[in-house]
């Protein structure tokens, strides 16, 4: 059961994550202009230091300046998470996002590439083949992970309700857990599950998805004095509460 954390900026909270447990130390790059940031570039060189994966999201759509990223961080995993349909799924979204995905894997072959796969919230319906989009981009991703993505309307995705216009993720949502396990029944390479996943959720949702790996991130930060969950800081004894009920749950599943 690989366990990944999301978002790490620094080098000491990467540090921090990988003593309690983690395998996978994603990072987010949120600036197509200001892309290179010493901070995390210590992150992503702790990680491999310490034998972990490093995973980096773009926020951006720029292959070149994507390339420039990868060269630079030099991660282990390079993870889009574009929201692809704004309204229904069209072919122009899925081609595009494929080609950059053939381009980037033809510049650096050593990187894997993480796609996510929006998947609605329980209860909302679908407005697009969650499965059918999977096995078309298939073929050119090596990871899979889950995550939720809004959909006010039942009959489309607005950019601008997702936490970061155009990309699905950070929702603090959990996603339908039976698309996602027909996800994990049907890929050929392996799944990791995000969306609201926290201390108290992981271990049912891995019990019912039975994925490679899960993924935390908004459940795992700290929060400020109303409440809220402050990016990228992460508050430690959640983190450790997640890795622990995770790992439970995979002894439970190994010995059944």
């Amino acid at each position: 059961m690989i366990i990944q954390i999301y978002e790490i900026q620094t080098e000491a909270e990467a540090e921090l994550v990988i003593s309690l447990g983690a395998d996978h130390i994603g990072s987010v790059v949120v600036s197509k202009t200001y892309w290179a940031d010493l901070k995390i570039r210590s992150a992503i060189d702790l990680t491999h230091k310490a034998g972990k994966k490093s995973s980096l999201i773009p926020l951006f759509n720029d292959v070149t300046v994507i390339c420039r990223c990868i060269e630079y961080y030099r991660p282990d995993i390079i993870h889009f998470c574009d929201s692809i349909a704004m309204g229904q799924l069209h072919a122009d979204d899925v081609v595009n996002l494929i080609d950059t995905q053939e381009k980037i894997r033809n510049c650096f072959p050593e990187i894997k590439i993480m796609r996510s796969i929006p998947i609605f919230e329980p209860g909302k319906g679908q407005v697009y083949d969650v499965l059918a989009l999977a096995k078309q981009v298939e073929p050119y991703s090596d990871f899979f992970l889950t995550d939720t993505i809004i959909n006010t309307f039942k009959d489309k995705i607005c950019a601008n309700d997702q936490p970061v216009a155009g990309f699905v993720g950070i929702t603090g949502r959990i996603c339908d857990w039976k698309i996602a396990s027909e996800l994990v029944a049907q890929s050929t390479i392996p799944v990791i599950l995000a969306g609201g996943l926290g201390p108290s959720n992981v271990t049912t949702a891995i019990k019912k998805v039975k994925p490679f790996g899960v993924d935390s991130c908004t459940a795992t930060n700290a929060y400020d004095t109303k409440g809220k969950s402050i990016r990228f800081k992460k508050d430690p004894e959640k983190v450790r509460q997640f890795i622990a009920a995770a790992r439970a749950a995979e002894s439970l599943i190994s010995s059944s």
